[in-house]
């Protein structure tokens, strides 16, 4: 069997390994960056004389010298500094939120911490425009932006594609979570699966601030995980110039769904060395997860939707696992070579190691079956982004223009092996012993290539500024090329995928006055072709690039205290599908109209809100059938509610009480709108007490999630069935020395 003690023992001597290559990475990582200091501070002292000429070849352009805002240099937080005030907009970089013509909302580690958030998935429990499932019969999570599936593969890592660790991120390394909601092809790129179509997720890993800090978190679940995390930071030097941040969390024990153990591990250190004119960084993560008996997804091919069974029960079987495990690097520099411009230079690895044994169970009309589905797995993920960034002014009119090039291949290897299938049940489920190998493909001992994708892009951008930058229009071009090479389990190609495509973005912004702006965008995501399933004429075959495009309308507010923001959007994405001639095409839309509201920060004193509320009007178009057109597509509600308020309370000084609620309409579960699982309410509270414990910053914190210990079916997303998480109740306590 493959959960045992001797494959847990095996598996410390690998880990060992890899923990010994990344300390063997980050020491010349530490020379490089020490190197690189002293040539700058060389450069800078030898280049004094240098700016007056460089401007004087320029008579016709007034330089600003402003200084762009450093990644390190996060954007202000609202009141109760759970929310941002401004984020990474990818190659437009570091804005505030009122001058961008697009949404975005950023979640920062005090959030995270606030709320014992263990998963970005907890963390975007609080978003109106998000909800969260798992993988295709695994325990992946996945996110559903704006009514479209956003992918764990799709998310970046400080700005990077195909470099973040997969299926699921620990939260501990995570300074800040950036929502974007939209079409984003041109900001950051076409994502390597191309999900990222009704918005994007970047995250942020913590670096050292200028405040010392040594803060020691003790943390459990009633269940029985226990864990603890340590994240310490330093800036040395005369002015602070070089920093490190290093967090490291272990958490081991059983979840409250029974019989579901979870154990992760989570490394990283952070360096940077900051000068007057040249930044360095060096981010270095390992994550490990480890799944046992996990309870997956439901696949429902019967005329009927069944109920869910109790919050705690697990159908998974005793054999089931998933072992994933990641060591990303990434580095960065940027050169300020004339007040006002930037160039930057990024790049980041990854390499994933992952096995898992699988069992979910299929319900049809007949009965309930499982089977097993062994995956070994192996990724090497690999990005890099240059570009510039200047402002000037021509007469009146501000300019910041941006250019930048990206590369991203990610080459997937893989291997399986499967089982025939075993009678079940989702209320009664019996365990049986590891079920026999009936087939296989690929070499299990070491996996090859099925899968390499490389996407490479260009873009240029100018913001334009009237009236004082009251005004400001954007107007950009991503040139990109994306290049898919498929494989079969033999080694023998079966794809060479080659194309390219131009993807626009406007953006308008008009500032009326100083806390408010109206703003306005067309946007476009891109993704590579969909493949023509095997029972198509065409099998095999790879549409051409899709474009989604996106136009969207709307309004933001902030005072600094708290801020809000309202949108209205329409996204169309290509529908593929199947004709009467039996032949895959992109013939038709998914077209989603929506509007979207939301409130943060504190506007009442001891009083906080991260509330709002999303309206969906989704439709497939053109689908070539009758049963079909008109109806709304699988796993998008119509309506979803978020309030999470806290109370600072009065009587007792440093005591907080929370209390969130989560609605989230009924969603259909086929493209025929005959089976759906109907709407849903989760209520979790929480409290958490700051006082001084022997002479020492302490916060406790309680969380109990789902309070009622409500049973339901979470997300039809993907055409399968996701069950909501039971009463989880969490405990924490975080002492800074």
């Amino acid at each position: 069997m493959p959960v045992s003690r001797s494959h847990t023992s095996q598996a410390a001597p690998a880990q060992a390994l890899i923990r010994r290559a990344t300390v063997l990475a980050i020491a010349p990582a530490i020379a490089a960056l020490f190197s690189l200091s002293a040539y700058a501070q060389t450069t800078d002292s030898s280049s004094g004389g240098n700016a007056a000429p460089a401007e004087s070849t320029l008579p016709a352009v007034k330089v600003q010298g402003t200084k762009e805002q450093l990644p390190g240099d996060l954007a202000p937080t609202f009141a109760g500094g759970q929310v941002a005030r401004g984020a990474d907009y990818g190659v437009l970089g570091q804005q505030k939120n009122l001058d961008v013509p697009f949404s975005m909302t950023t979640y920062t580690s005090k959030l995270i911490e606030d709320q014992q958030a263990r998963t970005i998935g907890d963390v975007l429990a609080n978003d109106p425009s998000v909800r969260t499932a798992f993988g295709f019969g695994n325990f992946a999570e996945t996110y559903v932006i704006r009514g479209f599936e956003l992918q764990g593969d799709d998310i970046s890592l400080n700005g990077l594609y195909g470099i973040t660790p997969r299926q699921l991120v620990a939260t501990d390394a995570l300074e800040r979570v950036d929502l974007f909601k939209g079409a984003n092809a041109f900001l950051n790129g076409a994502s390597p699966q191309g999900s990222a179509v009704g918005g994007g997720l970047n995250l942020q890993l913590k670096r050292a601030d200028d405040k010392p800090l040594t803060r020691v978190t003790l943390e459990g679940e009633t269940s029985g995980v226990i864990g603890a995390h340590v994240d310490v930071g330093r800036r040395f030097g005369s002015e602070g110039q070089f920093g490190i941040r290093v967090n490291q969390a272990n958490h081991d024990g059983e979840t409250a769904i029974d019989g579901e153990h979870r154990r992760d591990n989570t490394t990283a250190v952070s360096l940077d060395w900051r000068g007057d004119k040249l930044r360095l960084y060096g981010d270095f993560l390992y994550q490990r997860q480890r799944i046992n008996g996990g309870r997956s997804t439901v696949y429902d091919y019967g005329t009927f939707v069944p109920s869910p069974p109790s919050a705690t029960y697990n159908y998974g079987q005793t054999w089931a696992y998933s072992s994933i495990e990641d060591t990303v690097g990434i580095l960065r520099a940027e050169y300020d070579f004339l007040p006002g411009w930037t160039a930057y230079i990024t790049g980041g690895m990854r390499h994933t190691d992952e096995h898992g044994e699988y069992a979910s169970p299929s319900i049809t009309d007949a009965g309930v079956t499982q089977s097993r589905l062994g995956v070994p797995h192996k990724e090497d993920g690999s990005s890099a982004e240059a570009g510039v960034r200047g402002r000037f002014n021509t007469g009146p009119v501000s300019h910041f223009v941006t250019a930048g090039a990206s590369i991203v291949r990610v080459d997937s290897m893989s291997a399986y092996t499967y089982s025939g299938s075993f009678p079940s049940s989702i209320y009664d489920t019996s365990q049986v012993p590891y079920p026999a190998t009936i087939g296989q493909a690929g070499n299990l001992g070491d996996p090859q290539t099925v899968a390499l994708s490389l996407l490479r892009s260009v873009s240029i951008s100018d913001t334009l500024g009237f009236l004082n930058d009251r005004v400001l229009f954007t107007a950009g071009l991503r040139h990109q090329d994306l290049h898919a090479n498929n494989y079969d389990y033999t080694g023998k190609q079966t794809e060479a995928y080659n194309d390219s495509v131009t993807t626009p973005v406007f953006g308008l912004v008009v500032k009326p006055w100083q806390s408010v702006s109206f703003f306005a965008n067309h946007s476009e995501a891109l993704t590579i072709g969909d493949e023509a399933p095997s029972t198509a004429a065409n099998v095999g075959q790879l549409l051409p690039p899709e474009k989604s495009k996106q136009w969207e309308v709307g309004a933001k507010y902030d005072n600094g205290q708290y801020g809000a923001t309202v949108a209205a959007f329409q996204i169309e994405k290509p529908l593929t599908y199947t004709n009467a001639a039996n032949v895959f095409v992109a013939d038709g839309t998914q077209r989603h109209r929506g509007i979207e509201a939301s409130v943060f920060g504190e506007p009442v004193k001891g009083v906080r809100l991260i509330a709002g509320g999303t309206y969906i009007h989704a439709t497939q178009l053109d689908t070539g059938s009758a049963s079909t057109e008109g109806n709304k597509p699988i796993g998008v509600p119509t309506f979803m509610f978020n309030v999470n308020a806290e109370y600072d309370v009065p009587l007792l000084q440093g005591l907080t009480v929370t209390a969130r609620w989560i609605y989230t309409g009924s969603q259909y579960l086929n493209t025929t709108n005959t089976l759906s699982i109907p709407h849903w309410n989760r209520f979790d509270l929480g409290a958490r007490y700051a006082t001084v414990l022997f002479g020492k910053p302490t916060t406790f914190r309680a969380s109990v999630l789902n309070v009622a210990n409500k049973s339901y079916w979470a997300s039809t997303i993907g055409g399968y069935l996701t069950q909501g998480a039971p009463r989880t109740v969490l405990l924490s306590m975080t002492t800074d020395f």
